[in-house]
């Protein structure tokens, strides 16, 4: 029997103890601030109106009529809903609207690279023939133009881009993980590390409008958890960050737990490190703040570290200090991870790059603003966890966009939230040069900061190592569960998901959180000061509070969204602006009645009309959306299926798999 087996969680991706022990006001007292009162009950357990107080960010108003602002008009027109919604579903397929389409596409398995090994529905591949194969539990992804380097924008032929978070052992193996006198087959391992990572292929439209893979391309290509990588920004050549495979602290193997992403303005792509932490095992008690903060335990998700061959791509996950010095064991090997990986698809043969000035903790992905010539780059970016934190970062030099690339991440400033209770809110410096965090370092010395004895920062870079640690000291708001992020390609409005959180408790529950254990989660959005990203305060309201039927968002005592049969939602995730400003809400909740199985919502951030677009099938959740340029086609994430989904009595196992989603009559998505 695994270790593990002892605990149900902990095969979980999205388990994690909750690890900030510090006091900061959390997110549902600051929203319970800010609500002007506690309406009638509604909905069938008895969902709780919100009236939110206070102004409505700029863009924000819901202008049902629209006939004095022509600017709105137009965005409203471009931004409409024009498809019939779909009712929930509980079967084991993908629904779409009247008049769509809906296509598996690039399920697990799928050969992209190398000698192009064929899927074996009987599990028993090997790891390497995996490590050409496209990967597991499909996530965020984007599609790039084939011709965007020459400033094109083709919408028939791309690389499609995706992350692979974790896997389904039963699955994966014939028999499920095995174990021989507490060791690991080897090649089950190096088969489990190859189904993480990214895949990038290279995709191309036929005449009849099929897609389908091009075999052959340069550009196809699998990044695992075994692929070098580079170490860039303040941390590289850290002394925290040496081991036995890099005695300088400047490289490191494998990026895992990728959840969604971010192409950057240069095109290229950075994957996100989400819940890493549960790859590694200290059986040290007495572990540094570096993994104590993230909840780094005594034995992982996957046993890797016992693969039975000894080898040190196996060893590293072993993260318990040795009797030598750092760079003969790997007890740093774990400070490699929790960072933004940039990979640049049209180049296969660059090493990924992990861009530590990002900063380290549970990334759920990255969003940049809109860029302006001659101005700093803005990304944001949210720690996916409970009562954790939302995160921006500003670039010391200036976008210019014949020379942009990864190097404008390595230098910046890191800012944390505070939401203040009257609709206000602050990016906090996470900066030693700053002199307010390095007042707040100087007085937390030599105190407890939650559970940790804190004896202050070394330098910056150590900064970045416990970014959690320095928002908790900065005073940042603990949120519920930030993950995905989106920017108003209209208005600039920056959105960011709060999915749920089941530790609240019933002395937690307030007028936008009404029940313990609350699971219907809500999405929140700000607009910067003066419509700059890169400013250091912001406004910010509710867009929409998930739940079942009758449930309300109310601003300035109207109600501007009232949740029926054609928008119930949970636990809102991914989230996406089209390229015409439509908002696209994706779903991993619960699949209880009303709800049903995960779904993909379009809401109108106009007029806040929302309407169920797409289920996936029983047991998925619904994760990863883009469009190509023209809109007419779009890829959909499909991870952890029950069943046999896709292929029904075709197979085995089920696969995770893109969506491909068209109009049968050619024409916009959403429209």
């Amino acid at each position: 029997m695994a270790k593990h087996d002892l605990d149900p969680n902990y095969l979980d991706p999205n388990y994690e103890p909750v690890v900030n022990q510090t006091g900061n006001n959390p997110f549902h007292e600051v929203l319970a601030a800010r609500l002007k009162r506690r309406a009638v009950m509604k909905g069938t357990v008895g969902a709780a109106l919100a009236s939110i107080m206070g102004m409505t960010l700029v863009g924000c108003d819901s202008d049902s009529d629209g006939d004095d602002d022509s600017a709105g008009s137009a965005a409203n027109a471009q931004t409409e809903l024009g498809f019939k919604a779909v009712p929930v579903s509980n079967a084991n397929q993908v629904v779409v609207p009247e008049g769509y389409s809906a296509t598996a596409f690039l399920p697990w398995g799928t050969p992209i690279t190398g000698s192009y090994p064929e899927f074996r529905a009987d599990a028993s591949s090997t790891g390497a023939e995996q490590e050409q194969q496209v990967g597991m539990h499909h996530d965020g992804l984007h599609f790039f133009p084939i011709d965007q380097k020459a400033g094109g924008n083709s919408s028939t032929e791309g690389l499609l881009v995706m992350n692979h978070e974790y896997i389904n052992q039963a699955a994966l193996h014939q028999n499920g993980a095995t174990y021989v006198a507490g060791e690991r087959p080897a090649d089950e391992v190096r088969k489990e590390i190859a189904a993480h990572g990214v895949s990038v292929v290279h995709i191309k439209q036929d005449s009849e409008g099929t897609w389908d893979v091009v075999f052959g391309s340069p550009f196809n290509r699998r990044i695992t958890g075994g692929t070098e990588m580079d170490i860039r920004g303040p941390v590289r050549g850290n002394a925290k960050l040496v081991t036995k495979f890099s005695p300088t602290g400047t490289e490191t193997r494998g990026t895992l737990n990728n959840c969604a992403m971010g192409p950057t303005p240069w095109g290229t792509y950075l994957a996100a490190e989400e819940n890493w932490h549960g790859y590694f095992a200290n059986s040290n008690p007495d572990q540094p703040r570096e993994q104590t903060r993230h909840g780094v335990g005594n034995s992982s998700r996957y046993d890797w570290e016992l693969a039975d061959s000894g080898a040190d791509e196996y060893v590293r996950f072993d993260v318990t200090p040795g009797l030598g010095d750092p760079d003969t064991d790997y007890r740093n090997e774990a400070n490699t991870y929790g960072y933004m990986v940039e990979i640049d698809p049209f180049t296969p043969e660059a090493k990924p790059q992990k861009r530590t000035a990002l900063g380290r903790f549970g990334h759920e992905g990255v969003i940049f603003a809109p860029v302006t010539e001659g101005k700093p780059v803005v990304c944001y970016s949210g720690d996916d966890s409970r009562f954790e934190y939302i995160y921006k970062f500003v670039s010391s030099q200036p976008y210019s966009a014949a020379t942009a690339g990864g190097y404008l991440l390595d230098e910046g400033t890191l800012y944390v939230a505070k939401f203040n209770d009257d609709g206000s809110g602050e990016w906090l410096a996470l900066s030693l040069e700053d002199a307010d965090f390095a007042a707040k370092v100087a007085a937390a010395e030599r105190t407890m900061v939650g559970d940790i004895d804190f004896d202050g920062f070394e330098d910056q870079a150590d900064v970045l190592l416990n970014t959690r640690l320095a928002a908790d000291i900065a005073g940042a708001t603990p949120m519920d569960r930030p993950e995905w992020g989106a920017v108003d390609p209209n208005t600039g409005e920056v959105y960011f998901t709060l999915t749920n959180n089941s530790n609240r408790t019933e002395e937690q529950t307030d007028a936008a959180n009404p029940q313990a254990e609350n699971r219907t989660g809500h999405i929140i959005r700000w607009t910067e000061e003066n419509n700059d990203h890169a400013a250091i305060s912001f406004d910010w309201d509710i867009f929409v509070f998930g739940g079942e039927q009758g449930t309300e968002t109310v601003v300035d005592g109207e109600a501007v969204v009232t949740l029926d049969d054609d928008n119930i939602f949970n636990s809102p995730d991914g989230l996406w602006f089209d390229y015409n400003g439509r908002l696209w809400i994706q779903t991993d909740g619960s699949d209880a009645e009303p709800y049903q199985n995960n779904m993909m919502l379009a809401a109108n951030p106009v007029t806040r009309e929302i309407k169920r677009f797409f289920v996936g099938p029983v047991g998925c959740e619904v994760t990863g959306v883009v469009t190509t340029p023209d809109v007419k086609t779009m890829f959909v994430n499909i991870q952890h299926p029950d069943a046999n989904w896709p292929f029904g009595a075709e197979g085995d196992h089920p696969r995770d798999a893109t969506v491909i989603v068209t109009r049968n009559d050619g024409g916009v998505i959403g429209a």
